[in-house]
Formats: C-alpha cells, sequence, structure tokens
C-alpha cells in the first residue's frame, strides 16, 4: 500500500490489484488506497496547551470579542518555532479578528491578510495599526467632551436598517447613533476614527438584547441593558492602555514601520502574487461550527456593510446557506467517505460538509500558489463528530493539501483551553447544546497544527 499523491482529480486516477479506482467524480465499488500518514491519536504536546496564559488580553488582542479567537500565543510559537528560512512575509487566508497579523508585525515581518468579512477586515486593521498614544487621547478626550451635547430627541427617529429595532431598544439605539455621528464628525485621522468604529463595535452586543453569553443570535428577555456611553468610555480606556503598550513594545524594536495588508477577499481567490508568501499560518473555520456572518451582523448592519444577511451568508466557507444540492466531494477519499455516512443520518447536513469540503479544496490550491518554494503553511484546525460521524477536518485537509503539491513537515496535536467557542453538540440533533442537555458531547478537546512545505 502506498499513499496517494494526486495532482488532479479530475483527470488522474491510480491502480491496485483488481482494477482501476478513480480519485474524482467517477463512481467505483473498489476500495480506495489513499490513506492519511499521521496518526491523530498521538499524545497532546503539552508546549502548546499555554493553560496558564491568557495572551488573548496582551496588546491589541483584546480589542474585540471574536468567536473561535486564534490563541496569540500559538501563532507566536509558530512563527518562533517554524519559520523557514530568511521568512519575510506570513499571510493568514481566514485573517479573522488578526491574531496572525498583529503577532506578524510584533516580530518584523510583513503581514498579509484576507477575509471576506468586513467587519473582520476593520478589526484586523484597526488591531494591527500602531498608534501614537498622546495622539490618541486626545481624540478620546475630544469624543467623551462631545457627549455633553447629546439630545436623545434628535435620534429617536433615525432611520437604520430594520433589524436593529429587533435588537436595540429606542434608548440604547439612539446613543448608539450619536456615538457613531460624534466619531465620524470628528476632524482626526481615519485610522483613529476606525480604532473607536471598533469600540464601538465590541459594545454592541453588551448594549442590544443579545443574549451576552451567546455566540449565536438569541435574545434575552431579562437582560439589563447598560448605557451605551458608559460601556464606550470603560472599553475605549482599556484599548487605548493596550494601544499604547502595543506602540511602545513596536517602538523598542524598530517595527512601527513594519507593513501589512488586510484585504477584502476570499480565500478560495485571493489577489496575492503567486509564490510572494514564505510562511502562512492561519485557522479555518470550522465545519458547520456557527454562521460567522450572523455572528456580526451588529456592526455589519450599523457599518451598512450588509443590507441583505440571506446573501451575505452565501459567501462564507462552511455556511448551511450556500444552497449545495450534491453530495459529491471532490479531491478526498476519505472526505467523500464522511460525506457518505453523513448522508445515511442526515442529507441536509452532509450537503454542507460536502460543500466545506470542496470549498478548502479551493482554499488549499490557493494556498500552494501564493508559497515560495520550500515556503511553509501551518495550518490550526481541529475534528469532530457530528449525528456520531467522526468529522476528520484534520485529516482531509491534510490529504488536500498534499493534493495541492506540499508535503509534510510535522504534526502536532494541542488541547485548547481557552478557545471562545461551542464545544457541546446534541448528539441525536447535531447542534450545539448546552452543558445540562444529557446528549451532549464534547467535540473540540484538540486540535492539530499542521505544517506542510511547498
Amino acid at each position: 500500500m502506498k499513499t496517494c499523491n494526486i495532482l488532479d482529480f479530475k483527470t488522474i486516477s491510480f491502480f491496485h490489484e483488481g482494477g482501476e479506482v478513480a480519485c474524482g467524480p467517477r463512481k467505483t465499488n473498489k476500495s480506495p488506497l489513499c490513506f492519511v500518514d499521521f496518526d491523530t491519536s498521538t499524545e497532546v504536546d503539552p508546549e502548546w496547551a499555554f493553560e496558564d496564559f491568557r495572551s488573548t488580553e496582551q496588546w491589541t488582542h483584546g480589542y474585540h470579542r471574536y468567536p473561535a479567537k486564534f490563541l496569540p500565543n500559538v501563532v507566536k510559537k509558530i512563527i518562533e518555532d517554524h519559520s523557514p528560512a530568511n521568512c519575510n512575509v506570513i499571510a493568514d487566508l481566514f485573517a479573522g479578528c488578526g491574531t496572525t497579523l498583529v503577532e506578524a508585525k510584533a516580530h518584523g515581518k510583513i503581514s498579509i491578510g484576507t477575509d471576506i468579512n468586513p467587519v473582520a477586515r476593520l478589526i484586523t486593521k484597526v488591531k494591527t495599526t500602531p498608534i501614537a498614544p498622546e495622539q490618541l487621547q486626545q481624540a478620546y478626550e475630544d469624543l467623551v467632551t462631545s457627549f455633553d451635547g447629546y439630545n436623545e430627541a434628535n435620534y429617536l427617529n433615525i432611520q437604520k436598517h430594520e433589524r436593529l429595532d429587533y435588537w436595540f431598544f429606542p434608548s440604547e439605539k439612539a446613543k448608539i447613533a450619536f456615538l457613531y455621528d460624534s466619531v465620524h464628525n470628528l476632524d482626526i485621522e481615519e485610522n483613529i476614527k476606525e480604532f473607536f468604529y471598533v469600540c464601538i463595535s465590541h459594545i454592541l452586543k453588551n448594549c442590544s438584547r443579545w443574549l451576552q453569553s451567546s455566540t449565536k443570535p438569541q435574545v434575552d428577555p431579562n437582560k439589563l441593558i447598560p448605557n451605551p456611553f458608559d460601556e464606550f468610555k470603560r472599553h475605549c480606556q482599556k484599548m487605548i492602555k493596550s494601544n499604547a503598550e502595543y506602540y511602545d513594545y513596536l517602538n523598542r524594536n524598530g517595527y512601527l514601520n513594519v507593513p501589512f495588508d488586510i484585504r477584502l477577499e476570499d480565500a478560495r481567490h485571493t489577489s496575492i502574487e503567486s509564490q510572494t508568501v514564505d510562511m502562512i499560518i492561519t485557522s479555518p473555520p470550522y465545519v458547520t461550527s456557527y454562521e460567522y456572518a450572523d455572528i456580526h451582523q451588529l456592526t455589519a448592519y450599523w457599518m451598512e456593510y450588509v443590507s441583505n444577511m440571506s446573501e451575505f451568508r452565501k459567501q462564507f466557507i462552511g455556511t448551511s446557506y450556500s444552497g449545495n444540492t450534491s453530495l459529491e466531494v471532490k479531491g478526498s477519499l476519505l472526505a467523500q467517505e464522511i460525506v457518505n455516512a453523513l448522508a445515511e443520518k442526515s442529507k441536509h447536513i452532509a450537503r454542507d460538509v460536502a460543500q466545506y469540503f470542496n470549498d478548502m479544496s479551493e482554499v488549499a490550491y490557493e494556498m500552494a500558489r501564493i508559497l515560495v518554494p520550500n515556503g511553509h503553511a501551518c495550518i490550526v484546525i481541529g475534528n469532530t463528530k457530528i449525528k456520531d460521524v467522526q468529522i476528520k477536518s484534520a485529516e482531509v485537509f491534510y490529504e488536500l493539501l498534499k493534493n495541492a503539491g506540499l508535503r509534510k513537515k510535522d504534526v502536532i496535536k494541542r488541547s485548547i483551553p481557552h478557545k471562545l467557542m461551542p464545544t457541546l453538540r446534541d448528539s441525536k440533533t447535531g447542534k450545539f447544546t448546552k452543558q445540562d442537555n444529557p446528549n451532549c458531547k464534547k467535540v473540540y478537546p484538540n486540535e492539530f497544527i499542521i505544517i506542510m512545505q511547498k
């Protein structure tokens, strides 16, 4: 038996005793020979757990809440322990809230990030941009002074997206509208305005009817809504302090002007030039975990990034709104086996997972395209279980990366003690649930860091 290393699943097949086995869309009754040559039962590496570190609060990492936030210490250790020789450019195709770009800049590396979500792009840009502390403090004081001129009557009837009326009571909605106007009218640099916009974005959930403990849209009928002005001042002061620490660190190390670029783009098809990236560090979305578009809808509506949420959802990898009707997976025999097993339990979920794997196949080829020869791709990804079917995302994506022409350098298994993401599923429905559900099962106890080389 040998490893199957296939470059084009549309045209190439391979053979074993008894006949041809197609690796592409053609159907066959023959058993596949492809297998993943790393053992997922390997021991957890304790050096990668960081149980006693809450690095999400260091520097600008704590600017904005974000689901499944990339642990900065993981990115830091990847850069320091696994960068290829003469590594200058680091990319993250699922930039999210910008952890990779911030850590790259803090290590003196040029970085490029892409994300399909305009909210993520805003957060990443602000988190990675250091601002002169004195300049930022003065702008903050000028902004807070403007609060004295607030007149609720001027904002109670302000027209925004109708869904905001569902999430916000009139008084809080009026104050937030005033905050946006006040920032917009300040005579300051755009990067400082964006700093304040991120602060407003962060407090939207606090000041709405959204259940505070939930990553999914859910109303809390008993929630005590805080004053948006107080929430803004509290969080902005925290951000100002964090910016000063980040600015000081970069300044002392000569990294203030190290460039970065965050682009509003699809990870499957980016504008990054071929063979220009030395290292990719990213954590793809988890299969059927939750709808990123829904999670950020409050900011998307306030910022007028989105008018039609249904259309917005369709753009995301892993969404159940893709409209996919096929159970076919191109590029991975293992992924097809997983989808077939799921189809026996739920064709709807199976179609979602098939689309996810097909999307990730495109991402794998995009990674191979932008990497320089001998460049490294470091992927942090976890497995899960849906309806008692093992969803081997790590093994599948590893297979897809090999198909794209990359080779294994290392695989690390780490526990995930701190990660803002749902970790319990109902074993019957496959939906995320709570601890008190008798059918709940923990689905993300560990994750893998797959390190590949071009």
